[in-house]
Order: structure tokens, then C-alpha cells, then sequence
């Protein structure tokens, strides 16, 4: 009779443990992001437990590993953000289609500091006006500065590759000018944001475009007023999520 206790004690301990270690193991989750009936391409997606990013394809499709109980951040320009805790259905499932909506972009008056920096321009040494490229606007301006470039580029996806790595590249230049515009106490005390949610609060503000403008024209005081409303909207979507 002691052996055969001993046996059904470790037995509901190994399945205890199997238990909790399933629900503990992540999944690769396959979803797809639609506006109304459209797949929406270049949609960012990030799980705020562990910060793993993804981005969505052409037809909306996109993969990212998730445990159940995480939440995912879904932001584009021109789209409302949208915030999902994923549950065991949602995990169980073969595709996880998200809706999102388009929002309506209103840009708010900015002024421009009038201590500008010193440009080219103002030395004269480039004409006034003139195109500035980064280096991803090069590479698309190369593969479409003539019509032989621009129809082999076309046919071989290298064009819409390029367009899609111009956009990465603006993304994450206002990721960079947000980090050093603002210390972590400023988010934590301040804005009153915890410090797990700061990162996908970043991502939140760069998705903005009134914000976008104001680290753009590198106009702290702008940046400092609108980044207060966005806070309190921010924090509004964490409380409606418990």
C-alpha cells in the first residue's frame, strides 16, 4: 500500500509539472492584420513581455512567438493602435486574423525653433530646396532613376523591397531621437508609465504623426506637451485591458 501511494504522488506531481510547463512554453502564433477587408502591410507587432518584434507582409501575414496570457501591440501610421492579450483559443488556432481601423491624422501647428542649426544650405554649399536622401532613399532612388532600372527593379520586387526599408529606416531614426530625448525616470515619474510598457509606449508615440513632426524639427517643447496626452491615452488602453 506505501508503494502504490508513493506511485500516485509522483505521478500527479509529473503531471503538475507537465501541466504548468505547457501553458509556460511560447508558440510560434501565425496571424493576418486586415482594415476592414484589406491585408495591411508594414503593421508593427511587438509582445510586450518579451519586446520580440514582427512585422506584417504584403497580404497582412505575419509570425511571432507568444505564451498565453501575453500581450501584443499592433501599430501603422494612419491606423488606431490595438493592444491583444492571447488566449489559449488564440494559440489553438491556425490563423489569428486582427482587425484594425484607420484613424484620422488632423496636424496641429508647429513652430520651428528660430535658432536653426547650420545647414549646407545655409553655407551655400548645396542649392536650397534640394532633395536630401538617407542611405535606403539612395538605393530606391538608384533602382528608379531610369526606366530600364525602374521596370527590372519593378518585375523583381527589388523596388517595393527597397520602399519597405526606407520606411524600417525612418521608424527606428525617431526610435533613436525618443531615447535620448527623455530619461527612464521621466516615463516612470512623470508620465507615470511602468517601466515593462515603456518600450511599447515608445512604439506607441513614434506611430503618431503630430509627435513624428515634433522629434523631426527636434522641438522638445512641442514633444514634451503632446507626449503628456499621449501618456494618459496610453495608460487609459492598460487599465481597459485588466
Amino acid at each position: 500500500m506505501r508503494i502504490s501511494k508513493n506511485i500516485l504522488i509522483v505521478q500527479f506531481i509529473f503531471f503538475v509539472q507537465f501541466g504548468f510547463g505547457q501553458k509556460g512554453n511560447s508558440k510560434e502564433l501565425l496571424g493576418r492584420v486586415m482594415e476592414q477587408s484589406t491585408p495591411i502591410e508594414g503593421v508593427n507587432i511587438i509582445n510586450n513581455t518579451t519586446q520580440v518584434a514582427a512585422v506584417s507582409d504584403a497580404d497582412g501575414n505575419f509570425s511571432i512567438s507568444v505564451r498565453e496570457g501575453e500581450v501584443l501591440v499592433f501599430s501603422a501610421v494612419n491606423l488606431e493602435p490595438l493592444r491583444r492579450r492571447i488566449t489559449l483559443e488564440d494559440l489553438n488556432s491556425s490563423l489569428l486574423m486582427v482587425k484594425m481601423t484607420a484613424k484620422e491624422v488632423e496636424l496641429k501647428e508647429v513652430i520651428v525653433n528660430e535658432n536653426a542649426n547650420i545647414t549646407a544650405e545655409n553655407l551655400g554649399i548645396i542649392p536650397y530646396g534640394q532633395k536630401k536622401y538617407t542611405p535606403a532613399e539612395r538605393k530606391v532612388y538608384t533602382a528608379t532613376s531610369t526606366s530600364v532600372d525602374k521596370l527590372l527593379n519593378a518585375m523583381s520586387g527589388r523596388t517595393a523591397m527597397l520602399k519597405k526599408e526606407v520606411k524600417v529606416e525612418k521608424k527606428e531614426a525617431l526610435f533613436r531621437k525618443l531615447e535620448y530625448l527623455f530619461e527612464e525616470n521621466y516615463y516612470t515619474e512623470r508620465l507615470r508609465i511602468p517601466v515593462d510598457d515603456i518600450k511599447g509606449f515608445q512604439l506607441f508615440c513614434v506611430e503618431d504623426a503630430d509627435f513624428a513632426v515634433s522629434l523631426n524639427t527636434k522641438n522638445k517643447t512641442m514633444s514634451m506637451f503632446l507626449i503628456t496626452d499621449l501618456a494618459r491615452k496610453y495608460l487609459t488602453i492598460l487599465e481597459n485591458e485588466k
